[in-house]
């Protein structure tokens, strides 16, 4: 059965987010349709915008990083049902890529997506969905194994934050370089894919966190989220400073570093940072024609001779069916910081104002509650 709800769309390249009335349809074959609690506002979402779509024919639902309840299963669908709580994963592994037939859907190189079940009510335009989510809506359809059931006390404007930029930076830290016991982490950028990049580190049990931003108010999120040092990149030289703070007798440096801003030269910064034998990672969004220049032969930070790696990380490379669950009992427990990530809580009205203050502001996650 269709239904009528409302979300926030781009309908044109370089135009605001506008809130529009929607039609949802049924889902289909495996899928299932979700009435939507609360969705971050991620700066992917951002992203899109200021990319003019990003690819994507308008008119689009913005939000990717949304939970919900289970409104309509499709055929097919017997893992889930109307009433199950659930977070939406933009990643569910397609079981038919190279990665998944060799058994490793971490590195899954497409995801499942839904039908486009969702239309602009005023001229039944069909909608694309960000990230095949769409979670600035009232209501969204995704493929079921996209749906992550959580546990009935777990909050869902909390376990929202868990579909994108938690796990991308505890799963960084976690999954795509693991960060071994007693080692030295750099973060660079603590935005909430940062301050959850320090999460990660202190769950991994690394010795030194070196939180590194020009943002004092960030840096001191940092520190209540497990920062042990503090590094603001305004005044000093952070590949000078974060060598001095680590110095050991062997040219110090860390063993992990992490770059979670997006910027070319932060991911150059992140691989001077190295000490021998350590790994870069870069998680930041790179625009298209974005390059670094690596040094090769200094003998204390040039790759070559330091032995340096770098990664890529892409969601924290997670397996959302085993890591969602997991990132939901930390929370209960007490172990994984989400009640402090959450900023501002918003209407589905209020998204151009997020997406000015995400720029502008102190935030680290505005949550748009429904």
């Amino acid at each position: 059965m269709t239904i009528h709800g409302k979300a926030a769309l781009l309908e044109a390249p370089g135009a605001p987010a506008v809130v529009r009335d929607i039609t949802i349809d049924a889902p289909g074959p495996n899928e299932v349709r979700v009435q939507i609690v609360a969705s971050g506002v991620c700066h992917t979402d951002l992203t899109v915008k200021n990319l003019n779509g990003n690819g994507m024919a308008f008119p689009i639902v913005l939000g990717h990083e949304g939970a919900g309840y289970i409104d309509a299963v499709g055929e097919g669908v017997t893992h889930l049902a109307v009433g199950d709580p659930v977070v939406l994963a933009y990643r569910a592994p397609c079981e038919q890529c190279p990665a998944c037939r060799r058994g490793d859907p971490r590195r899954c190189y497409v995801a499942l997506r839904p039908g486009q079940r969702i239309r602009r009510a005023d001229d039944n335009a069909l909608c694309s969905q960000v990230l095949r989510c769409g979670t600035f809506a009232t209501h969204t359809v995704v493929h079921a194994k996209a749906a992550i059931k959580m546990p009935s006390e777990m909050p869902l404007d909390r376990a929202c934050l868990l579909a994108c930029g938690v796990i991308t930076g505890v799963g960084a830290a976690l999954n795509t370089t693991p960060v071994l016991r007693g080692s030295r982490v750099a973060v660079i950028g603590c935005g909430g894919v940062g301050l959850s990049v320090v999460q990660g580190a202190v769950l991994a049990g690394a010795s030194e966190i070196i939180a590194i931003d020009v943002n004092p108010t960030k840096l001191r999120w940092a520190k209540d989220f497990g920062a042990t040092h503090l590094v603001n990149a305004r005044e000093v030289d952070p590949v000078a400073e974060v060598r001095r703070i680590t110095e050991d007798g062997y040219d110090g440096g860390v063993e992990y570093s992490f770059e979670a801003t997006g910027i070319p030269l932060c991911t150059e910064q992140a691989i001077k940072m190295l000490a021998y034998g350590g790994t870069a990672t870069t998680i930041g969004f790179p625009a298209q024609d974005d390059a670094v220049t690596l040094n090769l032969g200094d003998m204390a930070t040039g790759v070559y001779w330091n032995k340096a790696g770098l990664r890529v990380c892409h969601c924290g490379d997670t397996l959302p069916s085993n890591d969602f669950p997991i990132l939901a009992d930390l929370y209960l427990k007490g172990q994984l910081k989400l009640d402090e990530m959450v900023t501002r809580r918003i209407g589905l009205d209020d998204v151009e104002a997020a997406f000015h203050e995400m720029e502008t502001g102190d935030v680290i996650r505005s949550v748009i509650v429904f």
